[in-house]
Parts: structure tokens; sequence; C-alpha cells
């Protein structure tokens, strides 16, 4: 344990635990033999990591958080060797709970600067990419992968297995059974496609004319009635082999679940961001 850490005298560091300079454990956390923290990282008041868990660089984790318990999964084995990963520059709210993987030598996945906000949950075996955000009180069940940048919505649910895409946007109150496609903002129980995410493609720094291709490809995958098979093959037939277009039509090919459908939508209802000119 290294001796340039803050370590609160009413905080538990069990002496075993790998901290790195400039850490900062408050008030009455308990910080587990097998944990590793790097360099300036805060752990809040009433934190608990246990079991396997590494922390990255500069890794903010809020009061009363819980990293590395017991996954809820009747098959998990007690003295099973999994963990949790958190990359640098994350920044983990207040009550989270991220649990450890279920199967020996895996890990539950944060990638970097990813934002957790108050009360969500992250069940086993899940893998969040890059700069993620989930929204206070979403539940992410077990083996749920998510790509880098999307978002997910407060109170939203997600079932096992499913697969969200990069710069995907899930609105609150949703119920995501299917895979969510990259790009592609989705809303409802169960949550339905209602256009492309342009506002976070251009926050991200994606062209106009990136963004107006996966627009059209949003119309061939979902407002002219074809299969998701017919429609891929619609976008690789008519659509340039873009890097954008490329990870959509993959990530919808290498679907098991299937993708999420698209909305009811009213007669003459312009579809979401259509109205926007400037793209």
């Amino acid at each position: 344990m290294a001796t340039t850490a803050e370590i609160h005298p009413t905080a538990i560091v069990d002496a075993r635990a790998e901290l790195g300079p400039r850490v900062r454990i408050g008030a009455f956390s308990v910080i587990g033999g097998e944990v590793a923290i790097e360099a300036d990282a805060e752990i809040g008041h009433h934190a608990v990591l246990e079991g396997r868990v590494v922390v990255g660089a500069r890794v903010r984790i809020g009061h009363g958080s819980i990293l590395g318990g017991v996954p809820q999964d009747l098959k998990f084995k007690p003295g099973t060797r999994s963990g949790v990963r958190v990359g640098a520059d994350t920044t983990i709210r207040e009550y989270v709970t991220i649990h450890r993987a279920i199967q020996e030598e895996t890990w539950t996945e944060i990638g970097e600067g990813c934002l957790l906000m108050t009360m969500c949950h992250v069940a086993h075996d899940c893998r969040l990419g890059h700069g993620v955000i989930v929204i206070n009180y979403a539940g992410l069940t077990g083996h749920v992968q998510v790509g880098d940048r999307a978002t997910i919505g407060g109170l939203t649910g997600v079932t096992p297995f499913c697969r969200i895409g990069s710069l995907a946007y899930v609105g609150g109150y949703s119920k995501v059974t299917t895979d969510i496609p990259p790009y592609v903002l989705v809303d409802g129980a169960p949550a339905t496609a209602r256009g492309v995410n342009v506002v976070g493609l251009r926050r991200s720094g994606m062209t106009a004319t990136d963004r107006r291709l996966l627009q059209e490809a949003y119309r061939l995958l979902y407002r002219n009635g074809l299969t998701p098979a017919r429609a891929v093959a619609a976008i690789r037939n008519t659509l340039p082999a873009t890097p954008a277009l490329t990870h959509l039509v993959e990530f919808i090919a290498a679907s098991r679940r299937g993708i999420c459908g698209p909305a009811r939508r009213r007669a003459g209802a312009p579809e979401p961001g259509e109205s926007e000119r400037v793209f």
C-alpha cells in the first residue's frame, strides 16, 4: 500500500491493497486486499471495493458505491477469481453498484471517460466502451455490451446479452430487449427506433456528409419495409462504404437477438430530426 495515499482514519484499507500516488479514500470506506487503485483516483465516503477491482487513474467513485460485489447469478461459484475494471477518468457517482464477472479470469469492464450517474446498476460481465453515459437509476443486466459514447437514459432497463451500439441514445424509462444499432435514437417499452442521434453525432465531430449518409441508411433500415438483412444489402449496394456505415452494417449482421424495430408514427409526421436542414 503506497504511503502517499490520503486515507481517512475511519476507512478500512487492507494492507495488501495497491494504492497509487495521491489516491484519496473517504470516511468509512472499505478497500479489500485484491483492489488496485491507480494514481490520483478518489474514493468517496462509505464506498466498498471488494474482490478483484482495478481502478484507473483519476477515477472518481461517489459516496456509498459498491464495486466488485458478488454477482446476482445463481451460476456463480464462491471463490471464482473474476473482477471489475474501471478505465481512467471515469466518474462513478453515489450509490452505483458494479458486480464482478461470473467466470474465472473474466471481468466486468467500464471504459475510460465514462459517467455512471447516481443509483445505476451494472451487472456481471457487462462491457461498457469509452465515454459511455448511464443516467440515474438505469439497470444493465448480465452480459450487456455498450459501445463507445452511447447514452442510456434514466430508469431504463436492459435485458441480458443485449448490445447497444456506439453513439446510440436510449431514452429514459425505456425497456431494451433487442440490440440497438449504432447511431440510432430509441425510446419506449419496448424500445423502438425513433431516428438518428443527430445531436450526438454532431457533438462527436462527425461530418455533415457522414450524418446525411447515416440518415439515408436509417430510412433504408426502418422506413422502406425491408427486413434487416435486405436493408443491410441495400445499404451496401446503394451507399458508399464509409467507416460509420461499415460499422453499422457489421453490427446489424452480427446481431443474434435481432435489432429493435421501428416506432409506429402518424401518417405524414416527420421523422425525428427530419425538419433540421442544417446537418
